[in-house]
């Protein structure tokens, strides 16, 4: 099991990392590194594109990106990776051409960074001919495809890279976060909502983001694990998902067809009282993934209350109650998710579930601090004795949000 946080060496090898890469593949130093943080979210899956309620906090995960402005006049954007040998090129004058009809033409884990840079200069309404030609190298300790949102990590940092290094600092973190969406939804083609970046862009220690995905407003939550000697484990699956495949907009296409049934904007509108006149609008499907995203909103809701009103033993049975309307109405969980949460539990875990958009990726159990081994060891000898691949499992810490390093 791994613990970490952001003073570790190893989010400081991770920002080392980026640099040596920047000298590498570009020949010279870069001027800083940036970073921003994946997230894990407690509560609230499928809500957001939904317009409901979200509980999310950055955790000390990081990807950092080493930047510099380009010295040969040519308005010019590069990104290279450790993620890929390969280093895409692009003319800043050339992304709107690019995104969304021609995104194919680069390789997806650049859709993201150039994707940003597309979505930035359009939000703040820049011409790209005032702006300076940049490179940007990324490294990352954020799990990749394990629902800890490794692609808000790489929009939220080069976000506020290149705000900074452009000078469109007058758009706010909110903005910023707005940006990264529209990256992933349109430069990639994932089908997202806001959580991840807002998550990403506005994570304070210690504390969740509770956020109404409609209004955006965000509340910081006290979480108070450590004093009620708790930790939250992630049991990463290894089995790996990605947004922008079928099953994911499959889910979001019902739940839009489930709001127009009953005329409503987004199943954010929809309570626990309606749901039985929906069942006799749409078909079973429609109505269990609409059923989740109803009664995973008014989770949230309980959580923050049970929260403030209780302290995080409390919220146990929530997280249970999570992961079973996932598995059972969204049907986005897999063997291996249930088989850590179950192992979870089993070990004497306050609460379990999977978290993250589903289809692979990773499981949280809410521990107490005597209990994380058992926890531990269970899952591990749970995936074996199922013929599964070891997990990996380590800890994570509420953590700040996005930053020059």
């Amino acid at each position: 099991m791994t613990t970490t946080d952001t003073r570790t060496p190893r989010a400081r090898d991770t920002a080392d990392a980026a640099r040596a890469l920047f000298a590498e593949r570009f020949g010279i130093e870069p001027v800083g590194t940036w970073s921003a943080p994946g997230r894990v979210n407690l509560i609230g899956e499928h809500t957001d594109y939904n317009d409901g309620f979200v509980l999310p906090f950055a955790i000390q995960h990081r990807t950092h990106v080493a930047l510099a402005p380009r010295t040969d006049g040519l308005f010019r954007v590069r990104v290279a990776s450790t993620f890929d040998d390969a280093t895409a090129e692009v003319e800043l004058d050339e992304l709107d051409a690019l995104f969304p009809d021609r995104r194919d033409e680069v390789p997806e884990w650049a859709r993201y960074p150039l994707g940003v840079a597309w979505a930035l200069l359009a939000a703040s309404d820049t011409d790209p001919s005032t702006v300076t030609g940049v490179d940007l190298a990324f490294a990352s300790n954020v799990p990749i495809g394990a629902g800890l949102s490794s692609s808000a990590a790489i929009e939220g940092a080069t976000a506020v890279a290149l705000a900074e290094t452009w000078g469109v600092v007058p758009l706010d973190r909110v903005a910023l976060a707005k940006v990264g969406r529209r990256a992933e939804n349109e430069a990639v083609g994932a089908p997202t909502g806001i959580m991840d970046q807002m998550a990403s862009l506005l994570g304070r220690a210690d504390a969740a983001i509770f956020l109404d995905c409609r209004s955006l407003e965000a509340q910081v939550i006290d979480l108070g694990f450590a004093d009620a000697g708790l930790e939250l484990v992630v049991i990463d699956t290894g089995v790996k998902h990605s947004h922008a495949t079928g099953g994911y907009g499959e889910r979001r296409a019902a739940c839009e067809r489930g709001a127009a049934a009953l005329g409503v904007p987004a199943l954010r509108d929809v309570t626990p009282d309606d749901l039985p006149r929906l069942a006799e609008l749409v078909d079973d499907v429609t109505f269990r993934r609409v059923r989740h995203v109803v009664t995973e909103n008014q989770r949230v809701l309980d959580t923050v209350r049970t929260l403030r009103e209780q302290g995080p033993a409390a919220i146990g049975d929530l997280l249970v109650a999570s992961h079973a309307s996932m598995r059972d109405d969204f049907e986005i969980s897999v063997p291996e998710l249930d088989t850590a949460v179950e192992a979870a539990l089993s070990a004497g875990a306050v609460g379990a579930r999977m978290t993250g958009g589903g289809f692979g990726g990773a499981a949280i159990a809410l521990v107490s601090h005597d209990r994380v081994q058992a926890v531990t060891d269970a899952a591990t000898a749970a995936f074996a004795a199922a013929g599964f691949a070891a997990p990996t499992i380590f800890t994570v810490s509420p953590s700040a949000g996005a930053a020059r390093d």
